[in-house]
């Protein structure tokens, strides 16, 4: 290194690319009829998921999210991502789920419309990503281990 500094105002003049680098953009992907795309996931569910500027008509599995998901909380989790959005009742929802139960398909849809919704609108990423609904639970169930009555659970133990 021939170059020395002798001062601060030196050293403020040195630009490096590595810090001058730019944070990724984020662009908008719809195919030919308009909609986004998005796959999402939960346990052992995954829902794929198209979203398109609407009435706020969401449908899973050809069925009405009133039907399918019967319980409200299911509803509200399903919900979530568009209300943080501030984009309730303005978006189409078709969605197909399969695999888990109820609550992980619940999970895999909110995941999916969060997901499609960055990629509507790439703005929206921020919100979404502070809400935490552009993260994947990984959350997943242990599986039985030999000797065990369950992943964990022993058998009862007697000493005769």
């Amino acid at each position: 290194m021939s170059d020395t500094m002798q001062s601060f105002d030196q050293l403020a003049s040195v630009k490096t690319t590595a810090a001058v680098s730019e944070a990724p953009k984020y662009v908008k992907k719809i195919d030919k009829q308009g909609r986004a795309y998005a796959t999402g996931k939960r346990k052992d569910a995954v829902a794929r998921v198209w979203i398109k500027p609407g009435a706020g008509k969401i449908l899973v599995n050809t069925r009405e999210v009133e039907v399918y998901f019967a319980r409200p909380v299911l509803r509200m989790l399903i919900q979530q991502p568009l209300v943080a959005a501030a984009r309730a009742g303005q978006y189409d929802v078709v969605c197909t789920v399969a695999g888990g139960g109820l609550s992980g398909q619940a999970g895999a849809v909110r995941h999916g419309i969060s997901k499609a919704l960055t990629a509507f609108e790439p703005d929206l990423r921020g919100v979404l990503k502070k809400g935490g609904f552009l993260t994947r639970d990984s959350r997943v169930v242990e599986r039985k281990k030999y000797g065990k009555a369950k992943a964990r659970k022993s058998f009862q133990f007697s000493k005769r």
